[in-house]
């Protein structure tokens, strides 16, 4: 398969929980760009991938860095050309307060991350995806619940965007889905509910193989 026609799926948010585990499923189906800022564990990721006989670009990036993200999706296009997967599991998870002990530099790295980036990620990876490619968001419902200011407020937000870029595309491509993960055995759901018995939830990497079985049926 030449360089212009190997599949890519860009996983932004890749180097732990449901994302480290979709860039592991979808390899060596795809080859998998995958982003985030821990570098240690994009680079266990990149060990996984290459296990299974797959392959993988690592971007130790910020996804608030929108120069960084032109250039990644400048450079993606100049190698592929195109991309047919997005999922998006980037996340910032202020810890749990009252609305008004809310704290400034806690919500600004909320708004920043959970909603300012979606400004540049879409208008930047949507012509990668052209007609057919898919975008992934993944909802996480908290919107109006108690102590769930930061978090809640943000991620409504990122999901109203979502949503109407997928009404907008809907007959046009590309074809964006919105999924709702099964609560998870991962350090966000840990800093929210930290006595919470763990053994109860799901496996992220349970649920990204349930997740992207349910995006192929």
């Amino acid at each position: 398969m030449t360089e212009q026609n190997t599949k890519i799926a860009l996983i932004t948010g890749a180097s732990r929980g449901l994302g480290f585990y979709l860039a592991e499923a979808l390899a060596p189906e795809y080859h998998i760009v995958a982003l985030a800022r821990t570098t240690g564990g994009l680079e266990e990721l990149d060990d996984m991938i290459k296990a299974k006989g797959g392959e993988a670009t690592l971007a130790p990036m910020d996804i608030t860095n929108r120069d960084a993200m032109a250039h990644l999706c400048r450079s993606i296009y100049d190698r592929w050309g195109k991309v047919a997967l997005w999922a998006h599991t980037a996340i910032h998870a202020a810890p749990l307060t009252p609305a008004p002990h809310m704290d400034q530099k806690d919500w600004q790295k909320s708004l920043s991350i959970n909603v300012d980036a979606m400004g540049h990620l879409i208008p930047f990876v949507a012509p990668l995806l052209g007609d057919d490619g898919t975008a992934l968001f993944f909802d996480d419902p908290h919107g109006g619940e108690a102590f769930y200011g930061h978090y809640g407020t943000t991620k409504t937000a990122q999901m109203a965007l979502a949503r109407s870029w997928a009404t907008e595309s809907a007959k046009t491509g590309p074809n964006v889905q919105i999924l709702e993960p099964k609560p998870m055995r991962t350090a966000l759901r840990a800093r929210f509910h930290p006595g919470e018995e763990r053994n109860a939830l799901a496996g992220p990497k349970d649920e990204a193989a349930r997740l992207l079985t349910k995006l192929r049926s």
